[in-house]
């Protein structure tokens, strides 16, 4: 085949051999044209009967007819140098577009001159190197077609040769392989430009083919460079080698895997995730030749999850677990402890006066804290251990596989002593306390919910007992956090139905003895039993303070202004602000409105304040004493001298009084230094410029000392208890 046309008589026949003379095609292809003789016809051709004629003629009608069927162009041509076409079959029209008798004898064109000019080269040169090897040659390459179009063609061929091994004839079939040639072009498009990298690798994990996508995934500038590179996937490629043996096994069970994640190394190092779906490819017996597949780098996503489920698991604030983890984890911890008969401690921690820090400082100073204290919570506990926290500054540790309860104790009390370390912030420092709940498994429950109401109930108890200290569940806690929770109860219906009512102490002047002064003091005449310290304490832990304290100077103020329509002699009512409710925002602007609602003069209302709510945040706190000051309100420190009060900030402050705590009038001739701080305290009152009051008087004896001693005003039993609006409005008559 392939050659320029040449100038010798076509053959017509499009035949393989000659069917009346039953030559073989190598002696009619030696003739210059094979035609069909008829019978008769010279002695170069045997008589044959009519049987075998006919015979001879159905032979050739039927192979005609099935090389006319086939799909693609039969041909055999001469060894010669321009292979001329000695048989065509009628394919050849369908697939170039000419002719047979255009081809035979390369009447009109050569095969050769269809061949694509950039293909001729290369298609001679691979049928010559499989002739020299008497080799079947089998290649692919284009042709063009007598309209002009292009298209892709499959040539098998193979070289006939005579008794001596000499070349007289080559033999082939010519196919149109264009729609596999598209597809393979539209296949090789995707494979080179999808975003997924793709590839195929032996069992034993070398590449075998990659696309570009899959080398930017794993971080290679080429396909090539990453074949060339990574040899051994298990070794080079996963974090964890096993993850290749899961995928191998994986496809062996079911033949393809899909989502397959694992953790891999880039060229550079950095590790990834990716997802692979793969499958296995096997030759005809079974036999697994390579896996192939895709490679998504899903390091993002997953990314994305851990957000998620940190979030769904762990504190934003402080990275500790959360209430969902914890639940898991301590569902865990029981399942683990009964199955291995240890003990379980559930500790229920809540940090002592938080909020009194938390609302001082600001928010960001609290978050500061919890974040701190959750440091040396974790820090105070094994690695097994789990530390949650659940809100606020409440905490939850699960301690596994301790022993008795003096084992445990010994733990607590190293982390109290952790937790009490001094705390800096800014300049700064706070002591901070906490207080610790127990509850044990299997002694004190055996099921979540159960431990963590026990925990929490004991942890109520070490608070009653003062603060910083821890205590086990016993059932007598039980009955108390009863009694506490029908409290706030009782607590919060008195208020909303006003059960409440305000009594009035006398505060005379030392020099004159005369009333100058009514502390109001809230009282629950429904609940006698329950001191006015212990209601108070709980409504500021439930978040009554603030009502409540409104409505106490609401009362004072209007009762003070009743005092002086009745024609009494004016006198200055004080009302104790709790530290939650001097730190609302709107508080000056809250005593403003009362004054004006009750048209009470505010020289005539005096604000007793703690140290702890002025001292943590002096320079805020500046600005609204200075604003309650502007309105004419009375300032009052009270308890002084139970606090650490800076003072050089207490100078600054516009105060008018300091109420010195009774602890230290109760003291007055009995204890010399409670003796020692009255007179120091009234001495400091007086450089500040201040009026020293001292309450909790109840003899002549104090009374003594305290006039010696150059303190201005007193309050107490001596003068006078608590008493009524009207009783005491009587008080101030008879004075």
């Amino acid at each position: 085949m392939k050659a320029s046309a040449l100038t010798t008589p076509p053959c017509e026949s499009s035949l393989p051999f000659d069917p009346n003379s039953g030559e073989t095609r190598e002696r009619v292809a030696r003739r210059p044209c094979a035609i069909p003789a008829a019978p008769g016809a010279p002695e170069d051709f045997p008589a044959l009967d009519a049987s075998a004629t006919a015979i001879s003629l159905d032979t050739a009608r039927m192979l005609e007819t099935l090389l006319g069927n086939l799909d693609g162009m039969v041909y055999r041509c001469r060894s010669d140098e321009h292979w001329t076409m000695e048989f065509v079959s009628e394919g050849c029209e369908r697939l170039t577009g000419y002719r047979p008798r255009d081809l035979l004898m390369n009447d009109r064109i050569s095969y050769e001159l269809l061949t694509h000019e950039d293909d001729r080269a290369r298609v001679r040169e691979e049928v010559q190197a499989g002739l020299a090897r008497q080799r079947r040659f089998d290649l692919e390459y284009r042709i063009v077609r007598a309209d002009g179009r292009i298209v892709w063609v499959w040539e098998r061929g193979v070289g006939i040769y005579d008794a001596k091994g000499a070349l007289i004839a080559i033999e082939g079939i010519v196919q149109d392989i264009s729609e596999r040639k598209e597809a393979e072009r539209r296949y090789r498009d995707l494979f080179e430009h999808a975003v997924e990298g793709i590839f195929r690798t032996t069992p034993d994990g070398r590449f075998l083919d990659a696309n570009p996508a899959l080398a930017r995934i794993y971080g290679f500038d080429s396909p090539h460079a990453l074949m060339a590179e990574l040899r051994d996937i298990r070794g080079q490629l996963y974090v964890d080698p096993s993850r290749r043996e899961e995928f191998m096994r994986l496809i062996k069970v079911r033949g393809s895997i899909s989502g397959f994640e694992s953790q891999i190394y880039r060229r550079d190092g950095q590790v990834i995730w990716v997802e692979e779906n793969a499958r296995a490819v096997t030759d005809e017996a079974g036999r697994l030749v390579c896996y192939e597949g895709t490679v998504q780098d899903i390091t993002e996503r997953k990314a994305y999850e851990a957000r998620i489920e940190r979030a769904a698991n762990y504190d934003a604030l402080t990275g500790l677990a959360n209430r969902v983890l914890l639940d898991d984890r301590l569902e865990q911890a029981i399942l683990s402890a009964a199955s291995y008969g240890t003990r379980l401690a559930v500790v229920f921690v809540d940090l002592d006066h938080f909020k009194q820090i938390n609302d001082t400082l600001g928010h960001e100073a609290g978050d500061e804290l919890l974040r701190a204290m959750a440091q040396r919570l974790k820090a105070s506990v094994r690695e097994t251990d789990t530390v949650a926290r659940l809100g606020g500054d409440e905490f939850v540790l699960l301690i596994n596989n301790q022993g008795d309860p003096p084992s445990i104790a010994v733990l607590l009390e190293r982390m109290l002593a952790d937790i009490c370390r001094p705390w800096r912030i800014g300049q700064a420092e706070f002591k901070i306390t906490c207080s610790l709940g127990v509850a044990l498994y299997p002694d004190d429950g055996v099921t979540a919910e159960t431990l963590l109401r026990h925990a929490d109930s004991a942890m109520y108890r070490a608070k009653g007992k003062g603060r910083n200290n821890f205590q086990f569940f016993t059932p007598e806690i039980n009955s108390l956090i009863s009694e506490r929770q029908e409290l706030e109860s009782r607590l919060r219906q008195a208020f909303a139905q006003g059960r409440f009512s305000l009594c009035y102490q006398p505060r005379v002047d030392m020099a004159t003895r005369r009333i100058v002064g009514a502390e109001a003091l809230i009282r629950w005449p429904d609940e006698p039993r329950v001191a006015p310290a212990r209601f108070v304490a709980v409504a500021e832990e439930i978040g009554l303070s603030v009502p409540l304290g409104r409505w106490v100077l609401e009362r004072a103020c209007a009762q003070a202004r009743s005092w002086d329509a009745a024609g009494l002699p004016p006198v200055i009512v004080s009302v104790n602000v709790s530290e939650r409710q001097f730190r609302q925002d709107d508080f000056v602007e809250s005593v403003a409105e009362v004054l004006a609602a009750s048209g009470l003069d505010p020289a005539r209302l005096e604000i007793e304040l703690t140290e702890s709510a002025v001292t943590h945040d002096v320079e805020r706190f500046m600005v609204l004493l200075g604003k309650l000051a502007r309105l004419g309100v009375r300032l009052t420190l009270d308890d002084f001298g139970t606090g650490c009060t800076n003072l050089s900030a207490l100078k600054r402050l516009p105060l008018h009084r300091l109420k010195m705590d009774g602890s230290f009038v109760r003291g007055i001739g009995t204890d010399m230094d409670d003796s020692a701080i009255v007179r120091s305290i009234v001495a400091l009152g007086h450089n500040l410029g201040l009026k020293v009051v001292a309450e909790g008087v109840e003899s002549e004896g104090q009374v003594a000392f305290l006039r010696a001693s150059g303190c201005d005003e007193l309050q107490g039993y001596y003068f006078g208890v608590p008493m009524s609006g009207e009783s005491f409005a009587a008080r101030l008559r008879g004075a």
